[in-house]
């Protein structure tokens, strides 16, 4: 998706781009609804009645301003599972709640690695661990 030596590439397949596909003039509604998972009509619908109702003549302004700082979406981009889609629309909306979802995953995991540690290395395993070897031995 993205170039090796690009640095400003991002690891984050969930940019916003222009759409490919679901284009009207530019691709900047249809790249919307792409980004946030909206149906690119709604998009369209919103984008007319901002214009019509809260912006007036400066929304054609801010749509070619969009249209001409946002890059095209790659060929082949959003070609991905709906699980890893959800994961990707997650960590690029809420990193706060990313990083607190893996550091108590990690918390977790450290506290049933404590609870395996503390069983392996009791003398009560230890006992019947001699018990399961007397029982093989007869």
């Amino acid at each position: 998706m993205s170039r090796p030596n690009d640095p400003y590439a991002s690891q984050n397949p969930k940019r916003f781009y222009r759409s490919r596909q679901d284009k009207v003039i530019a691709g900047v509604c249809g790249g919307i609804a792409e980004r946030f998972g909206w149906e690119p009509v709604l998009v369209r619908i919103l984008t007319v009645l901002a214009t019509l109702f809260f912006m007036g003549p400066m929304a054609p302004i801010i749509y070619i301003v969009i249209w001409m700082i946002t890059p095209r979406a790659p060929i082949g981009y959003g070609s991905m599972s709906p699980d890893e889609d959800a994961f990707w629309r997650g960590v690029q909306d809420r990193p706060r709640a990313t990083f607190g979802t893996i550091k108590y995953t990690f918390m977790d995991l450290d506290e049933r690695l404590k609870n395996i540690e503390r069983t392996v290395t009791s003398d009560e395993w230890r006992l019947r661990q001699e018990f399961r070897d007397l029982e093989k031995g007869n």
